[in-house]
Order: structure tokens, then sequence, then C-alpha cells
């Protein structure tokens, strides 16, 4: 038995490592700041080299630190939305995932980044409308900033945004303060701003059309076991034929396009080969496993660290242009003297882009993949590989009918698809099993639908002991809606604040040059 003395010394000791824990806490923001600055440095010094001697190299400068800052803050934020359902699930601790991200995200701007990209981000703002080659760079230098700063607070506050979304919203402000409203093309904004809409509803759709499969087939069986060994081999040969679709479609589509007959043939043999591969894998695994739902969502786990490599890679193939597009046209306005609407993008452009987006990621990226995994709604790996499945299947089927999407937002609406499924469900069912009660098929069911009013809210509100209070309080609690309100209303200003402040900065810039 403690004596007094002991207990105020055992007391003291836990305050002093409190206090360790916050210090510890404290230094770790700084010291990823640090070392972004750090990154930020080095891309002047190598800026300056560039740069040469032009008339406008000064901007060359600029805009590889800005773009810098543009690649940071799109790995902290953007690249969440890949790996987020995998660490949320548990398929990957945050250390594995910012190691894997970063290598295919790198190795995607790279390798597949391409060599050529729109410079006013898919015919925003006609070229030739600019008066001349310094309100033009002017102008990217500004909606660069403008996106960049916008993304930066959208990460501060938690929010995954759209960075397509941002720069097109710089793009956008900076040209009408160029160059005047008759410049804009505003059927392709009207088509972003469909994007809006299509982009989290399709997602959300088609990721709770797989989840609810996947419970039919095999989450809600008796023998669960017997069903995961038939279908789970389809599931993953599913996803490797999107993905396989989507590599080609989307994540090599700057160095390679195949036409869509080879893209059909090539995802269809990738379905067969995986279904033959993977089954007797599923069944050497599942070999003394519980006949537990849990158990059979372990299986995924692997599928998972391949989806999240996958849409690593191709995030870094497509995104890069949102961090380097504007520099590399500011780079081949100051050599050429000319605006152009397709420019090269030099080597030391795409590695400023590259290295920046995986250095946001691992510095800065850890607070939207928790975000994305586990605060939003409670992902097991099932859960997660629907989500993650919807993302691939969803950028193919919009890219097929032409319509215009966000990955971001097809990412975040999966998860929010999921999650309010499964809160319509209990909702639904939990009156006919009287108050207080959650239905389910087993003890196990019960578990699940409860865990995440348990793991990710607070404690209730006392109700005054009413038992249909009591139910309403365990109710609309499986989303958790301070982070859908705070990303929604995030998603909505993305354009225009981007637009707003990029062309408050170009109008700086002609006061002050």
């Amino acid at each position: 038995m403690l004596t007094p003395r002991k207990k105020g010394l055992d007391r003291d000791l836990k305050r002093l490592n409190r206090i360790e824990q916050a210090t510890l806490a404290a230094r770790k923001p700084m010291g990823s700041i640090t070392l972004g600055l750090l990154f930020l440095l080095a891309v002047f010094v190598f800026a300056i080299f560039q740069a040469g001697d032009a008339e406008f190299s000064a901007f060359i400068v600029a805009g590889g630190v800005i773009g810098g800052y543009m690649a940071l803050n799109i790995g902290a934020n953007d690249v969440a939305n890949n790996v987020g359902p995998a660490v949320g699930s548990r398929a990957l601790t945050m250390a594995g995932a910012l190691v894997i991200a970063a290598i295919f995200e790198a190795s995607g701007a790279i390798l597949a980044g391409g060599e050529v990209v729109s410079t006013i981000s898919k015919s925003i703002v006609d070229p030739s409308s600019f008066d001349g080659p310094r309100a033009f760079i002017m102008a990217m230098t500004s909606a660069l900033l403008a996106a960049a700063l916008w993304i930066n607070v959208a990460t501060y506050v938690g929010a995954p945004v759209s960075t397509t979304h941002s720069i097109v919203g710089g793009v956008l402000g900076a040209g009408l303060a160029a160059a005047g409203v008759a410049a804009v093309s505003w059927i392709t904004m009207g088509k972003i701003a469909a994007s809006w809409v299509i982009s989290p509803v399709l997602g959300g759709l088609i990721a709770a059309g797989f989840y609810i499969v996947l419970e039919i087939t095999v989450l809600n069986k008796d023998d669960k076991i017997a069903a995961a060994r038939k279908w789970i081999p389809a599931f993953v040969a599913v996803m490797v034929a999107a993905f396989t679709a989507y590599m080609m479609m989307k994540g090599l589509k700057r160095v390679w396009k195949p036409d869509s007959t080879l893209v059909i043939i090539v995802s269809i043999l990738a379905f067969g080969a995986t279904i033959a591969a993977v089954r007797p894998f599923i069944k050497k695994a599942s070999i003394g496993l519980e006949n537990r739902r849990k158990s059979v969502s372990d299986l995924f786990t692997i599928p998972l660290i391949c989806s999240a490599a996958f849409l690593s890679f191709g995030h870094g193939a497509n995104d890069v242009a949102n961090a380097v597009g504007p520099l590399a046209a500011i780079v081949s306005a100051v050599g050429s003297g000319e605006v152009t609407a397709k420019v090269e993008i030099p080597l030391w452009v795409m590695i400023v882009g590259a290295i920046g987006i995986s250095a946001g990621l691992v510095l800065f990226g850890p607070k939207l993949v928790r975000t994305v995994g586990t605060k939003i709604t409670k992902l097991d790996r099932s859960r997660a590989f629907c989500v993650a499945l919807s993302a691939a299947v969803t950028v193919i089927t919009a890219s097929t009918f032409g319509l215009p999407v966000s990955s971001t937002h097809i990412a975040v609406g999966g998860v929010f698809g999921v999650g309010f499924y499964r809160e319509f469900r209990a909702n639904r069912r939990a009156p006919r099993h009287g108050p207080g009660t959650v239905p389910a098929d087993s003890v196990e069911e019960a578990d699940i639908l409860r865990s995440p009013v348990e793991e990710i809210l607070p404690p209730a509100v006392d109700s005054g002991g009413s038992p249909e209070k009591v139910l309403k309080a365990e109710r609309r609690k499986l989303v958790r809606r301070q982070h859908f309100l705070t990303i929604i209303a995030a998603w909505l200003i993305t354009v225009p604040f981007s637009a707003a402040l990029a062309a408050f900065l170009f109008f700086a810039l002609t006061v002050v040059l």
C-alpha cells in the first residue's frame, strides 16, 4: 500500500510526464515547419541557378519557391485521400502509409507526369487575352500563391480539399483581374462547378453500393468463411481490373494514351488472372479463421495496401501539374517571351513538384490522414476496401461519360457514403428492437454498429433518462457532423476564395512592381 509521501511522488511523476508529452507535441510541428522551410530554401537556391539573367528571371525564382510551397501543401492535404482509409482500418500503420505514398507519389510524378501540361488549367482563360508576357507571369504567380495559401488554410482546419479546384480558382481570379470577364471560359467553369456535386455523390453511392453487395454476399452469411473464399477473389479481381483501367486511362495518360478497346481487353485479362491467383491465397489465409466479420475483413489487408500504392501513383502522375504547371508556364514565358497554352515541363520543375509533394505528405500529412481515416466515421478493412475501390471505379466511370470529377471529393464522398449507409441502416432498424438496442444478427455485429459512437464521439449529453431521448441520442452518430459540415463548407468556398485571393494578389503585384 502506497504511503501519502509515495502517492504525492507518484502524482508529481505523472504531472512531469504530461508536461514532457505536451512539450514533445509542441516541438513536432515546429520541427516539420523547420524542415519545410529548409526545403523551400533549397528550392530558392536551385531556382537562382536555373533562372539565368533573363528580363523576368526573378519571377522564376519566386515561382520556384511558390511552386515548392504548393507541392508541400498538396502532399499535406490531397494525398490523405489515398492512404487515409488504409490507415483508419489499420491495414497500414501511419509510418508505412507515409513511406508507400511518398515513394509512389514521387514515382508517378517523375515517371508518368508527362512532359507537356496545360498551363491555363483546362482552358479556363484564353492565353491570348493577356496583355503581354509580364501580365501573364504575374497572373500565374498570383494563381499559384493563392491556391497554395488556401490549401494551407484548409489543412490547418482539417478539411481535405481539391487541389485542382484550388488552382482553377486561382487561375480564374487572376485571369479576371488581368484580362477581364470575356477571357474566361464560363462553360468550363460550369463543368467544374458541377463536379462539386457529381464527385462526392457518385463516389458515395458507388462505395455504399459495393459495401451493400459485400454484406449480402459475405458479411451477413451464416458461413462467412465459405462465402469469403467464394466471393472475395471476385472483389479483389474487380479492384485489380478497375485499377488497371485507372492506370491506363488516368495514371499514364501523359505518356501513353491507349484506345478504349485495349483498355477493356487488358482489364478483362487482369480480372481473370487475379481470380486465378487470389483464390488459392484466400483459401489458405482463411484456414483457421473464426467465423466473424472482423476475421473476414482482415482478408482485405493486402488489397488495401496495393490500392493505396496505385492511388498514390495515379495522383502523383496527374496532380503534379497542379503544383508545377503554372511554374512551367512562368519558366516558358520568361524564356521565350511568349504566352502559350501548353509548354514543356523542365526536369528540375518536375523534381521540385515530386519531392515537394512527398515532403509535404511526410511532414504535414498525418493530420489529414487521420481525419479521412478515423475522424469522419469508423472504417474496418472491408469498408475501407469499398472506399478505395469506389475511388478508381468512379474516376473511370466519370471519364467514360466525360463528367468532370475531383479525386478528393470522390474519396471523401466514399467515406461519407459508407458511413451514412450504416447510419441509415442502424436508425431504420433500431426502433423495432426497442430503445437503447441495436439490431444485429450476432453479438459481433452489434459491437461493430456501436463502436463508432464510442470511438469517435464524446459522451452523450444527459437525456433525462427517457428511453425515447436515449434512442434519439444514439442516432445520427456514425458520421461525425462536425467534420462533415466543415468539409462541405470548405469544398463550396474553394474556388471563390482562391479566385478572390488571386485577384487581390495580382492587383497587389501590379502596384508593387
